[in-house]
Protein backbone atom coordinates (compact mmCIF):
# COMPACT_ATOMS: atom_id res chain seq x y z
CA UNK A 1 0.00 0.00 0.00
CA UNK A 2 1.41 3.40 -1.29
CA UNK A 3 2.20 5.34 1.99
CA UNK A 4 1.18 9.46 2.03
CA UNK A 5 4.10 11.65 2.69
CA UNK A 6 4.09 15.03 3.40
CA UNK A 7 6.50 17.67 2.53
CA UNK A 8 7.18 18.78 6.15
CA UNK A 9 6.61 16.21 9.61
CA UNK A 10 4.86 19.00 11.54
CA UNK A 11 2.08 19.26 8.06
CA UNK A 12 0.38 16.17 9.71
CA UNK A 13 -0.15 17.57 13.31
CA UNK A 14 -1.20 20.89 11.61
CA UNK A 15 -4.13 19.47 9.77
CA UNK A 16 -5.21 17.55 13.25
CA UNK A 17 -4.46 20.84 15.33
CA UNK A 18 -8.86 21.74 14.61
CA UNK A 19 -9.38 18.66 16.10
CA UNK A 20 -7.11 18.42 18.87
CA UNK A 21 -8.73 22.12 19.43
CA UNK A 22 -12.19 21.26 19.25
CA UNK A 23 -11.88 17.84 21.88
CA UNK A 24 -9.64 20.08 24.16
CA UNK A 25 -12.16 23.13 24.71
CA UNK A 26 -15.67 20.91 24.18
CA UNK A 27 -14.18 17.91 26.20
CA UNK A 28 -10.56 18.22 28.36
CA UNK A 29 -11.18 21.31 29.56
CA UNK A 30 -14.92 21.19 30.74
CA UNK A 31 -13.85 17.43 32.11
CA UNK A 32 -11.03 19.11 34.55
CA UNK A 33 -13.76 21.85 35.39
CA UNK A 34 -16.14 19.24 36.85
CA UNK A 35 -13.06 17.06 38.30
CA UNK A 36 -11.95 20.71 40.35
CA UNK A 37 -15.68 21.77 41.03
CA UNK A 38 -16.30 18.26 42.30
CA UNK A 39 -13.66 18.91 45.16
CA UNK A 40 -15.55 22.37 46.47
CA UNK A 41 -18.85 23.12 47.96
CA UNK A 42 -19.54 26.51 45.28
CA UNK A 43 -21.46 29.64 45.96
CA UNK A 44 -24.11 29.47 42.80
CA UNK A 45 -23.86 33.03 42.17
CA UNK A 46 -19.95 32.60 42.28
CA UNK A 47 -19.10 34.33 45.47
CA UNK A 48 -16.94 31.97 46.66
CA UNK A 49 -15.85 28.16 47.59
CA UNK A 50 -15.26 25.90 50.52
CA UNK A 51 -12.73 22.68 49.89
CA UNK A 52 -14.42 19.74 51.23
CA UNK A 53 -12.39 17.28 49.71
CA UNK A 54 -13.95 13.55 48.47
CA UNK A 55 -17.23 14.65 50.37
CA UNK A 56 -19.43 15.16 47.33
CA UNK A 57 -18.16 11.64 46.37
CA UNK A 58 -19.33 9.67 49.02
CA UNK A 59 -22.46 11.75 49.84
CA UNK A 60 -23.42 11.27 46.95
CA UNK A 61 -22.67 7.34 46.69
CA UNK A 62 -24.09 6.80 50.00
CA UNK A 63 -27.28 8.73 48.88
CA UNK A 64 -30.42 6.09 49.25
CA UNK A 65 -31.68 8.42 46.57
CA UNK A 66 -28.58 8.08 44.51
CA UNK A 67 -28.59 4.65 44.49
CA UNK A 68 -32.25 4.04 43.48
CA UNK A 69 -31.44 6.34 40.63
CA UNK A 70 -28.15 4.40 39.62
CA UNK A 71 -30.26 0.93 39.61
CA UNK A 72 -32.59 2.61 37.46
CA UNK A 73 -30.08 4.07 35.10
CA UNK A 74 -28.86 0.66 34.90
CA UNK A 75 -31.64 -1.73 33.68
CA UNK A 76 -33.01 1.32 31.44
CA UNK A 77 -29.67 1.48 29.96
CA UNK A 78 -29.66 -2.55 29.57
CA UNK A 79 -33.62 -2.68 28.07
CA UNK A 80 -32.85 0.72 26.00
CA UNK A 81 -29.85 -1.29 23.89
CA UNK A 82 -31.24 -4.35 24.06
CA UNK A 83 -34.30 -3.86 21.94
CA UNK A 84 -33.04 -1.30 20.04
CA UNK A 85 -30.55 -3.60 18.62
CA UNK A 86 -32.21 -6.24 18.25
CA UNK A 87 -35.14 -4.26 16.60
CA UNK A 88 -32.89 -2.25 14.24
CA UNK A 89 -31.70 -5.85 13.17
CA UNK A 90 -34.61 -7.42 12.86
CA UNK A 91 -36.21 -4.80 10.25
CA UNK A 92 -32.68 -4.99 8.54
CA UNK A 93 -33.05 -8.67 8.18
CA UNK A 94 -36.36 -8.12 6.74
CA UNK A 95 -35.20 -4.43 4.50
CA UNK A 96 -32.17 -7.01 3.58
CA UNK A 97 -34.92 -9.90 1.64
CA UNK A 98 -37.40 -7.42 0.23
CA UNK A 99 -37.08 -7.37 -3.36
CA UNK A 100 -40.68 -5.07 -4.01
CA UNK A 101 -41.15 -1.81 -2.43
CA UNK A 102 -37.58 -2.08 -0.71
CA UNK A 103 -36.63 1.53 -1.20
CA UNK A 104 -40.10 2.83 0.01
CA UNK A 105 -39.75 0.84 3.05
CA UNK A 106 -36.21 1.65 3.75
CA UNK A 107 -37.09 5.07 3.90
CA UNK A 108 -40.00 4.57 5.87
CA UNK A 109 -36.99 3.21 8.61
CA UNK A 110 -34.66 5.75 8.28
CA UNK A 111 -36.66 8.92 8.62
CA UNK A 112 -37.18 8.53 11.98
CA UNK A 113 -33.55 9.06 12.63
CA UNK A 114 -34.04 12.49 12.05
CA UNK A 115 -36.34 13.94 14.99
CA UNK A 116 -34.15 14.87 17.87
CA UNK A 117 -34.55 13.63 20.93
CA UNK A 118 -36.38 16.06 22.58
CA UNK A 119 -39.01 16.35 19.42
CA UNK A 120 -39.17 12.07 19.86
CA UNK A 121 -40.30 13.19 23.24
CA UNK A 122 -42.75 15.35 22.40
CA UNK A 123 -44.24 13.10 20.24
CA UNK A 124 -44.03 10.31 22.92
CA UNK A 125 -46.07 12.61 25.32
CA UNK A 126 -48.81 12.94 22.67
CA UNK A 127 -48.79 9.26 21.70
CA UNK A 128 -48.98 8.36 25.71
CA UNK A 129 -51.72 11.40 26.31
CA UNK A 130 -53.86 10.63 28.90
CA UNK A 131 -56.74 12.45 26.80
CA UNK A 132 -55.57 12.09 23.16
CA UNK A 133 -53.31 9.39 23.53
CA UNK A 134 -53.39 6.52 21.14
CA UNK A 135 -51.56 4.24 22.80
CA UNK A 136 -53.76 4.79 26.52
CA UNK A 137 -56.80 4.20 24.45
CA UNK A 138 -55.31 0.97 23.05
CA UNK A 139 -54.03 -0.25 26.25
CA UNK A 140 -57.43 0.91 28.13
CA UNK A 141 -59.08 -1.80 25.76
CA UNK A 142 -56.82 -4.33 28.02
CA UNK A 143 -57.53 -2.86 31.36
CA UNK A 144 -54.69 -1.27 31.73
CA UNK A 145 -55.13 2.53 33.20
CA UNK A 146 -51.96 4.11 31.78
CA UNK A 147 -50.93 7.46 33.70
CA UNK A 148 -47.49 8.99 31.89
CA UNK A 149 -46.60 11.27 34.53
CA UNK A 150 -48.14 9.95 37.33
CA UNK A 151 -47.13 6.30 37.87
CA UNK A 152 -43.50 5.31 37.94
CA UNK A 153 -44.03 2.69 35.68
CA UNK A 154 -46.40 4.27 32.78
CA UNK A 155 -43.45 7.01 32.87
CA UNK A 156 -40.65 4.45 32.89
CA UNK A 157 -42.47 2.53 29.63
CA UNK A 158 -42.55 5.41 28.21
CA UNK A 159 -39.49 6.77 28.19
CA UNK A 160 -37.93 2.93 26.98
CA UNK A 161 -40.53 3.16 24.23
CA UNK A 162 -39.67 6.59 22.92
CA UNK A 163 -35.94 6.03 23.36
CA UNK A 164 -35.89 2.62 21.49
CA UNK A 165 -38.22 4.26 18.92
CA UNK A 166 -36.06 6.93 18.03
CA UNK A 167 -32.44 4.88 18.10
CA UNK A 168 -33.51 1.69 15.75
CA UNK A 169 -33.30 3.91 12.57
CA UNK A 170 -29.30 4.46 13.66
CA UNK A 171 -29.00 0.68 14.04
CA UNK A 172 -31.11 -0.33 11.25
CA UNK A 173 -29.29 1.87 9.01
CA UNK A 174 -25.50 0.38 9.97
CA UNK A 175 -26.82 -3.46 10.62
CA UNK A 176 -28.85 -3.46 6.67
CA UNK A 177 -25.24 -2.01 5.45
CA UNK A 178 -23.33 -4.93 6.92
CA UNK A 179 -25.75 -7.27 5.85
CA UNK A 180 -25.18 -5.49 2.10
CA UNK A 181 -21.50 -5.99 2.57
CA UNK A 182 -21.30 -9.60 2.69
CA UNK A 183 -20.46 -11.66 0.05
CA UNK A 184 -23.34 -13.41 -2.68
CA UNK A 185 -21.09 -16.33 -2.59
CA UNK A 186 -20.77 -16.63 1.04
CA UNK A 187 -24.90 -16.62 1.44
CA UNK A 188 -25.34 -18.92 -1.79
CA UNK A 189 -22.89 -21.55 0.24
CA UNK A 190 -24.51 -21.12 3.52
CA UNK A 191 -28.00 -21.80 2.09
CA UNK A 192 -26.71 -25.04 0.03
CA UNK A 193 -25.35 -26.14 3.53
CA UNK A 194 -28.38 -25.63 5.73
CA UNK A 195 -32.25 -25.23 4.75
CA UNK A 196 -32.66 -23.39 8.27
CA UNK A 197 -32.97 -19.54 7.75
CA UNK A 198 -32.33 -19.26 11.83
CA UNK A 199 -29.61 -21.74 11.74
CA UNK A 200 -27.79 -19.67 8.74
CA UNK A 201 -28.17 -16.64 10.88
CA UNK A 202 -26.44 -17.74 13.61
CA UNK A 203 -23.39 -19.26 12.25
CA UNK A 204 -22.77 -17.74 9.68
CA UNK A 205 -24.57 -13.75 9.35
CA UNK A 206 -24.45 -13.08 12.61
CA UNK A 207 -20.44 -13.67 13.05
CA UNK A 208 -20.00 -11.55 9.69
CA UNK A 209 -21.89 -8.56 11.30
CA UNK A 210 -20.19 -8.78 15.03
CA UNK A 211 -17.91 -5.84 13.88
CA UNK A 212 -21.33 -3.51 13.50
CA UNK A 213 -22.53 -5.05 16.39
CA UNK A 214 -19.56 -4.45 18.66
CA UNK A 215 -19.84 -0.30 17.28
CA UNK A 216 -23.46 -0.33 17.63
CA UNK A 217 -22.96 -1.94 21.17
CA UNK A 218 -20.64 0.66 22.32
CA UNK A 219 -22.46 3.62 20.64
CA UNK A 220 -26.20 2.18 22.15
CA UNK A 221 -24.88 2.25 25.38
CA UNK A 222 -23.35 5.93 25.09
CA UNK A 223 -26.88 6.69 23.94
CA UNK A 224 -29.06 5.11 26.79
CA UNK A 225 -26.56 6.94 29.20
CA UNK A 226 -26.24 10.51 28.12
CA UNK A 227 -28.74 11.05 24.67
CA UNK A 228 -31.76 10.31 26.23
CA UNK A 229 -31.53 13.06 28.26
CA UNK A 230 -34.00 15.49 25.81
CA UNK A 231 -36.26 12.54 25.59
CA UNK A 232 -36.47 11.88 29.81
CA UNK A 233 -36.57 16.19 29.99
CA UNK A 234 -39.45 16.20 28.09
CA UNK A 235 -41.44 12.88 29.49
CA UNK A 236 -40.79 13.63 33.46
CA UNK A 237 -41.50 17.66 32.86
CA UNK A 238 -41.47 19.36 35.94
CA UNK A 239 -42.07 16.18 38.20
CA UNK A 240 -38.91 14.75 38.36
CA UNK A 241 -39.42 13.83 42.05
CA UNK A 242 -42.03 11.36 41.21
CA UNK A 243 -40.86 9.50 38.19
CA UNK A 244 -37.86 7.55 37.11
CA UNK A 245 -35.20 9.72 35.85
CA UNK A 246 -31.57 8.25 35.12
CA UNK A 247 -28.11 9.69 36.62
CA UNK A 248 -27.29 12.19 34.27
CA UNK A 249 -30.46 13.90 34.30
CA UNK A 250 -30.06 14.15 37.82
CA UNK A 251 -26.30 15.58 37.10
CA UNK A 252 -28.87 18.42 35.58
CA UNK A 253 -31.48 18.47 38.52
CA UNK A 254 -29.10 18.90 40.98
CA UNK A 255 -26.80 21.48 39.05
CA UNK A 256 -29.05 23.78 37.17
CA UNK A 257 -32.44 23.58 39.23
CA UNK A 258 -30.77 22.66 42.87
CA UNK A 259 -27.84 25.36 42.37
CA UNK A 260 -25.59 22.28 43.89
CA UNK A 261 -22.41 22.55 41.45
CA UNK A 262 -19.99 20.68 43.83
CA UNK A 263 -22.16 17.33 44.12
CA UNK A 264 -23.77 17.82 40.65
CA UNK A 265 -19.48 17.89 39.50
CA UNK A 266 -18.81 14.59 41.54
CA UNK A 267 -22.16 12.81 40.11
CA UNK A 268 -20.78 13.87 36.44
CA UNK A 269 -16.97 12.61 37.46
CA UNK A 270 -18.91 9.19 38.54
CA UNK A 271 -21.10 8.84 35.56
CA UNK A 272 -17.89 9.49 33.34
CA UNK A 273 -15.80 6.91 35.25
CA UNK A 274 -18.70 4.44 34.92
CA UNK A 275 -18.63 5.32 30.96
CA UNK A 276 -15.01 4.63 30.94
CA UNK A 277 -15.06 1.25 32.90
CA UNK A 278 -17.91 -0.04 30.74
CA UNK A 279 -16.22 0.59 27.31
CA UNK A 280 -12.89 -0.69 28.86
CA UNK A 281 -14.99 -3.88 30.06
CA UNK A 282 -16.59 -4.09 26.26
CA UNK A 283 -13.45 -3.73 24.18
CA UNK A 284 -11.46 -6.21 26.87
CA UNK A 285 -14.12 -8.72 26.60
CA UNK A 286 -16.48 -8.73 24.06
CA UNK A 287 -14.04 -7.28 20.86
CA UNK A 288 -12.66 -10.90 21.45
CA UNK A 289 -15.52 -12.55 20.10
CA UNK A 290 -15.69 -10.02 16.90
CA UNK A 291 -14.38 -11.41 13.99
CA UNK A 292 -12.93 -8.61 11.30
CA UNK A 293 -12.12 -9.42 7.82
Amino acid sequence: MKRVQFNSRYLPYLFLLPQFAIISIFFYWPSMQAITSSFYIEDPFGFGSSFVGADNYTDALASPEYQRIARFTIGYSLIVTFLALSIGMLLALKADAVIRGQSAYKTLLIVVYAIAPPVAGLIGMMIFDQHIGPFVKFAAFFGWDMKVGLNYFDTAFAMVAVAVWNQIPYNFIFFLSGLQGIPASIREAAAIDCKSGTRRFWTVILPLLTPTAFFLLVINMTYSLFDTFGVIDVIVKDKAANNPITLVYKVYLDGFRGNDLGSSSAQSVILMLVVLVLTMIQFRFIERRVHYG
